[in-house]
């Protein structure tokens, strides 16, 4: 057996592994309230470390799918034996937050679903996906923060997809290098564009096309959940705020860059994020 771990340590690990990943989105940021942050930061160690195994190259999917076998195992006996520094922290923050074990099982179904499925037929086999894989991120946080009402819920489901389908624009030729395609088969057949066409460019004016039908549904899935900043209270609205903004700053660069994520993959950088910080301030109703 490894050795017990402290907490402070357990947590330390979580927000050190937290930092070192770049987000299009603040993670466990200073916007967070002090004595949550470490909760965020377990969170998304789990999630991570989880999203790792199943991208993790040179193994074979069942190689994959024991990782996270052992990962859930890892999980479900938490709270009485922590393996690790993540599940050390994650059990605390799992017992002191009364967070919802199930919302952490459909993130590693999510994961699971990475290694097994590698096409989605049509958009709303992609939103299914989402409900797995994003959904449960902004319910946790709700959580953390004490809201649980199917109002605030919707609009966070909203964002969150948004999100998940925002970072797939902008990482076609990425996940295409892995065999895997998030833009849904029968608009990839509805605009002409041939799967080669997302190996590394350049787009073609049928990518494009394409790529602008995509952006319109997830704008309009963040335009859906843009209430939400403004039915909670204290830091999380300034954290939600800059969140929203991120993503859609995000679709904008796509525009901005004609569509081409081939030789100009949008990312946000600091002088984005302290542009978008600054807009939080004026933010309208």
């Amino acid at each position: 057996m490894p050795p017990a771990i402290s907490l402070p340590d357990a947590f330390a690990h979580c927000e050190a592994l937290t930092r070192a990943h770049y987000e299009n989105f603040p993670v466990g940021s200073r916007l967070i309230p002090g004595h949550l942050r470490p909760h965020v930061c377990s969170i998304y160690a789990f999630a991570r470390t989880a999203d790792d195994f199943a991208d993790e190259p040179g193994l074979e999917p069942g190689d994959r799918l024991q990782k996270l076998d052992e990962w859930t195992q890892n999980l479900n006996t938490c709270l009485h034996s922590p393996q690790g520094p993540i599940f050390t922290a994650l059990a605390e923050t799992i017992r002191t937050q009364n967070i919802p074990v199930s919302l952490l099982r459909d993130l590693l179904y999510a994961f699971r679903q990475d290694v097994l499925v590698q096409r989605h037929a049509t958009f709303n086999h992609l939103l299914c996906y989402c409900r797995y894989s994003a959904v449960p991120v902004g319910r946790l946080i709700l959580h953390l923060f004490g809201y649980r009402d199917a109002t605030r819920i919707q609009h966070s489901d909203a964002i969150c997809t948004a999100l998940q389908l925002a970072n797939f624009w902008q990482d076609v030729a990425v996940d295409y290098s892995r065999n895997r395609i998030y833009l849904p088969q029968e608009d990839l057949t509805r605009f002409s564009v041939p799967e080669t066409d997302l190996k590394q460019g350049p787009a073609s004016p049928a990518f494009k096309n394409l790529l602008v039908c995509q952006i319109q549904r997830t704008e309009t899935l963040f335009l859906q959940g843009r209430p939400l900043p403004n039915l909670v209270t204290g830091r999380l609205k300034a954290e939600l705020r800059l969140t929203w903004l991120g993503g859609m700053e995000i679709l904008h660069k796509l525009r901005r860059n004609d569509y081409d994520v081939f030789e100009n993959r949008p990312k946000l950088g600091k002088l984005d994020l302290l542009r978008l910080l600054l807009h939080t301030l004026f933010w309208k109703p």
